[in-house]
């Protein structure tokens, strides 16, 4: 992970319109960042930036990959813990699409939408996946099962329409293919969320 450096200034300029202090946090008794996390960013990461705030986003994608999502306990947790205020750690978490503030799927589906997936068949495939799923993009499964979104791009241009799966990408979909998909990913079970590709897209907030 490159080098990130943000401005106090910058940070509050950004995302002046958010009610980021009207925030209500749910609490447990249990922390959401670790002392085996504080620790391996203490020794791995801090020593990387000149200021604490260099690490928040490597703070936030360990978070994320540990819980699938960030909590705001969480958050105000890492700012305690890199001394920022926590309308900054929120505002820069919500800024970035990357990053869940909400509970998602246990399995995630990405499909494609970028120019050649459209054209090969995307609006099709969506389509078969919202009436298998019974939700909308940007929407979970009653059972919280599945969360299907879109994305821009997964680079598999000469193998449209595709989709990623939790880690497993599938190429060359057809909307019975897909369904199947969605079938043998049920039957199997398991835990999909913590470890996904990065995303773009608005609809989880």
């Amino acid at each position: 992970m490159g080098s990130y450096y943000f401005e106090p200034e910058r940070l509050s300029m950004a995302w002046i319109t958010k009610d980021s202090a009207g925030m209500k946090v749910e609490r447990r008794s249990e922390p959401y960042l670790t002392p085996a996390m504080r620790q391996e960013l203490t020794d791995k990461y801090l020593p990387r930036y000149a200021r604490k705030q260099g690490a928040l986003l490597p703070a936030l994608h360990m978070l994320q990959h540990e819980y699938g999502w960030i909590p705001g306990q969480a958050m105000l947790e890492v700012a305690d813990f890199l001394a920022l205020k926590p309308s900054d750690v929120i505002d820069t978490a919500s800024f970035y699409e990357e990053y869940w503030l909400k509970p998602k799927g246990r399995h995630l589906v990405q499909v494609c939408r970028s120019i050649a997936c459209e054209f090969c068949g995307q609006k099709e495939i969506t389509q078969a996946l919202k009436d298998k799923l019974g939700i909308e993009v940007g929407e979970t499964t009653d059972d919280g099962e599945f969360t299907l979104i879109e994305l821009e791009c997964l680079g598999s241009c000469g193998t449209a329409p595709a989709a990623l799966v939790d880690e497993t990408l599938h190429e060359n979909l057809t909307p019975a293919k897909v369904c199947e998909v969605i079938d043998q990913t049920r039957a199997v079970g398991g835990h999909g969320h913590a470890h996904h590709a990065a995303h773009n897209g608005h609809a989880r907030h």
